[in-house]
């Protein structure tokens, strides 16, 4: 595509602190490790955040949200599993980077953001990085609209009770979905991280807790900006 941007390679020094930093938390999975370090991270950061963009931190952008830290990222593309092969739906796009990150993994990615800004503004990153495997949405994430098909993967970037069934409903039978579970009211626990597979038959689904993760309460429905 003309007019893409190149991104700059990160320094030998960098590349060798991010592995680091993904293996600490326990990120093992060469394909998202090599798709972390080749997204350009700082590119997806608010300006006066850039040259904070090669540390493992999360960083805040638009829209009172945030921009995971690249492990936190990388330990839950581990957790989905994605493959070459597979159509992956992302619900909270963001700033857009961690659909680069899949973009580099999946065959395809829809992602879906609530919020209008954000949406325009991913959607114009990615499309400068010539970056053509992935759709932006601006729609409500836990009760999307239209005909969206079915989907290999879903990732929720968000913390819920349950996983809602209109997302259940988009998962193929074999699929994986991953999300954040929200402690019970009233406890001062963090959100747990749950992957669900899909039987082959696509009536049934297997639930595994992977650990404590940081994901904020889910918001229902469309806004322009916050």
């Amino acid at each position: 595509m003309s007019g893409s941007l190149a991104p700059e390679p990160l320094p030998i020094e960098a590349r060798a602190a991010l592995a680091l930093q993904l293996r600490r938390s326990s990120v093992r999975d060469v394909a998202v490790m090599r798709a972390i370090e080749q997204a350009p991270r700082a590119l997806f950061a608010p300006h006066r955040f850039r040259d904070l963009a090669a540390r493992n931190m999360a960083l805040p952008i638009a829209c009172g949200q945030t921009m995971p830290a690249s492990a936190e990222l990388g330990r839950r593309l581990e957790v989905l599993s994605v493959r070459p092969e597979h159509r992956v739906l992302e619900i909270g796009t963001g700033s857009g980077y961690g659909a680069a990150v899949l973009s580099r993994i999946a065959r395809e990615v829809v992602s879906i953001e609530r919020y209008e800004t954000l949406a325009v503004e991913a959607a114009s990153r990615l499309e400068a990085l010539a970056v053509e495997n992935v759709r932006v949405l601006f729609a409500d994430g836990l009760a999307p609209a239209g005909a969206l098909g079915v989907f290999d993967r879903i990732i929720l970037h968000i913390s819920l009770k349950e996983a809602p069934k209109a997302l259940l409903d988009l998962l193929a039978p074999g699929g994986v979905m991953v999300f954040g579970r929200r402690p019970a009211a009233g406890k001062g626990e963090r959100a747990r991280l749950i992957r669900l597979e899909s039987a082959a038959s696509g009536a049934t689904f297997v639930e595994t807790d992977r650990g404590a993760c940081r994901l904020g309460a889910a918001l229902p429905g469309r806004a322009l900006a916050l």
